[in-house]
């Protein structure tokens, strides 16, 4: 908390997008439901908390989340959701208090979590088009958006998320057109598999490649090899990297990556990621 009654989306933009569990009811421990996969050892129920939720809202086994079977909970960023509903949206209550409280802030979580995630994109595509357009209509997208993040449980639950997705869609691409307009983009050899939006491109062998520029939008590239890869100005919204193999490749200058991409992936001391990111522990 940066002050009585607020959380630090109010006070403005990128920084105030990443979690601070330290000011959360643990909610992405609970709200969430998960199912035993590669990613989590057993099912869990929305509105469940997770046998490893101790009473003070922390997880008791953090360190070990990989090694015991949490892949999943490694990858997850709330975008700072959870500390926006646990202290500004229900102005410090916790979903322990009561059953109105638990109810309304597990239906909340979620919907605040989707529009904080559109709110790093919209945050990003400001940075691309200042300086060289006029950067008036994504500041007032974002504007908008951060309105409704801070709208009432009964508000946030009549909204249509996908709407507010699909309406600043058009803007996100755009902003994107702007920042890879003078990036030359390298001649793709006609043996590799196509490198556009919505590829396939799981286990694709990229390494060393200069994708400076390519936009990849919406790809799957799950166990691609991205080894020495080059990403100066790729378009990476959406992009599905896990277990990606990143290691020395260039991420300095990638378009919407997220740290969940970077988590989901693998990587060494030689990845290189854009200001403000954080190595994951499970990199060599």
């Amino acid at each position: 908390m940066t002050g009585a009654g607020r959380t630090r989306i109010e006070l403005g933009r990128r920084e105030d997008l990443g979690a601070d569990c330290a000011n959360c009811f643990g909610l992405c421990c609970v709200a969430l439901a998960f199912t035993k996969s590669a990613d989590f050892p057993f099912d869990k129920d929305a509105g469940e908390p997770c046998t490893n939720l101790d009473g003070a809202d922390g997880c008791r086994i953090h360190p070990h989340l990989r090694e015991r079977g949490f892949k999943g909970c490694t990858v997850f960023d709330c975008f700072g959701a959870g500390q926006k509903v646990s202290r500004q949206t229900f102005a410090g209550r916790s979903w322990r208090d009561d059953d109105a409280t638990r109810t309304a802030m597990f239906g909340t979580f979620p919907i605040v979590r989707r529009l904080h995630e559109l709110l790093w994109y919209l945050d990003e595509a400001i940075d691309l088009v200042t300086g060289a357009v006029d950067p008036a209509p994504w500041v007032t997208a974002f504007e908008h958006v951060r309105v409704l993040s801070d709208g009432t449980p009964s508000a946030l639950a009549e909204l249509d998320v996908d709407a507010e997705y699909d309406a600043a869609r058009a803007l996100l691409v755009r902003a994107s057109d702007i920042a890879r307009q003078d990036v030359a983009t390298i001649r793709q050899p006609r043996s590799q598999r196509a490198l556009e939006p919505g590829a396939d491109l799981i286990g694709a062998r990229l390494r060393g490649r200069d994708l400076s520029g390519v936009t990849l939008r919406g790809s799957i590239a799950i166990a691609a090899d991205l080894r020495d890869a080059r990403l100066h100005r790729c378009d990476l919204l959406g992009v599905d990297l896990r277990d990606a193999d990143l290691s020395g490749a260039d991420l300095t200058e990638a378009i919407y990556l997220t740290q969940m991409q970077v988590n989901s992936a693998q990587g060494d001391a030689g990845t290189l990621l854009p200001t403000g990111f954080e190595r994951p522990t499970h990199w060599s």
